[in-house]
């Protein structure tokens, strides 16, 4: 064969695609599916929120790329008062949630330093990181976690690091819950020259400590990325920013400025709303711990499994030895869709994620029907 006629690329199959026969059978219950697979916030957002939405009267002209003011300048007033740091509005940037810009930074910074091949991401994570890497015609590079439970930067050969051209990380992790050590990943980049990436889009939701952001370690060589998809309810308006190094910010303005990236000037006024009120954000805390604890127990006692609570994130996350049969077993006794573990790497096989972003009266259904009291 030619190579005028090798194939081209083939996406892979979507992960939650391969539950559709799962969903299937869950469906089939009186009461219908409750689906804990995928975490779509199910929540209503505060009515302040929903106003600006609706009344900004920035929907007829284009927005800008970079953000508002306004909203730039609440992510800044945001930032101070969860992180106690100050970063600039020149450091601080929107985009459209955070899927497109971790799928789509690779191949900007390959634009960059076209001399690296390299996406380095945890082994066990969110497989847009991996993806992105694809996306962009680089090389993604897994890296295990280390017995305290963070990125093993050790295991890396001297190769590796040459050819790293980013890192992500993610604290609270999805799907593990886990937290990272955000100042040692920023001070093994610093030292290496490789861009730091940190994924921090559900420290909200940060049980066992206080929030952390890698910026909190200082703003050079790294980026923080945030998203209002969580705290706030707002998955569908597509509202995130990233902030951090002012070299990287910069680039990445420019680059998406030429590319047309815009979050929606009606979304932004309302993550100006969101952004500014905290209170909307503890009572979907409180909702979430909650319902993680009732989830934990309600599986805990139906399967056998000790489930302990996340540091961070809605997610439980717990080894069910075969995560696909602990699935189907679910889906057919409960009506309830789950997430086998290796969605997020082979390194989470035996593992089963459970997101309780299901309304309570859906999570008592799934309860009811294992006979679980």
């Amino acid at each position: 064969m030619s190579d005028r006629d090798a194939p081209g690329f083939e996406p892979p199959p979507y992960p939650y695609d391969r539950l559709d026969d799962f969903q299937k059978i869950a469906q089939q219950f009186d009461g219908g599916i409750v689906d804990l697979s995928i975490g779509t916030p199910c929540d209503p957002p505060p009515p302040a929120v929903i106003e600006a939405l609706s009344s900004s009267g920035s929907e007829r002209g284009y927005p800008a790329s970079i953000g508002s003011e306004a909203l730039r300048r609440s992510i800044a007033r945001w930032m101070a008062r969860r992180f106690a740091i100050d970063v600039p509005v020149s450091r601080i940037a929107a985009c459209i949630g955070t899927k497109e810009f971790v799928a789509t930074t690779p191949q900007y910074m390959k634009l960059r330093r076209p001399n690296r091949d390299t996406v380095i991401y945890p082994a066990v994570a969110y497989p847009t990181y991996e993806m992105g890497a694809i996306l962009a015609g680089l090389r993604p590079l897994a890296v295990p976690m280390n017995a305290e439970g963070h990125m093993d930067f050790a295991s890396l050969s001297p190769s590796d690091i040459e050819r790293a051209l980013m890192i992500w990380v993610n604290s609270p992790s999805n799907p593990t819950g886990s937290l990272d050590d955000l100042g040692y990943a920023a001070d093994w980049g610093r030292r290496h020259g490789i861009p730091v990436f940190s994924d921090e889009c559900y420290t909200e939701f940060t049980w066992s400590t206080s929030a952390q952001s890698i910026l909190q370690h200082g703003l050079d060589g790294v980026v923080a990325v945030h998203s209002l998809s969580k705290r706030s309810n707002l998955a569908g308006v597509r509202v995130g920013f990233y902030a951090g190094d002012a070299e990287i910010v910069e680039y990445l303005k420019e680059v998406r400025k030429h590319a047309g990236f815009m979050v929606p000037g009606p979304a932004q006024a309302a993550g100006v709303a969101a952004l500014d009120d905290d209170e909307h954000v503890q009572v979907q805390r409180d909702r979430y711990r909650s319902r993680l604890e009732n989830m934990a127990q309600v599986l805990g006692k139906w399967s056998g499994i000790d489930i302990g609570m996340p540091d961070g994130g809605f997610y439980l996350w717990f080894d069910a030895e075969d995560a696909w049969a602990f699935t189907e077993k679910l889906a057919r006794e409960a009506g309830a869709l789950v997430s086998p573990g290796d969605f997020y790497g082979a390194g989470g096989s035996r593992h089963v994620r459970v997101a309780v972003v299901q309304p309570d009266a859906k999570l008592r259904l799934v309860a009811e029907r294992l006979g679980v009291s």
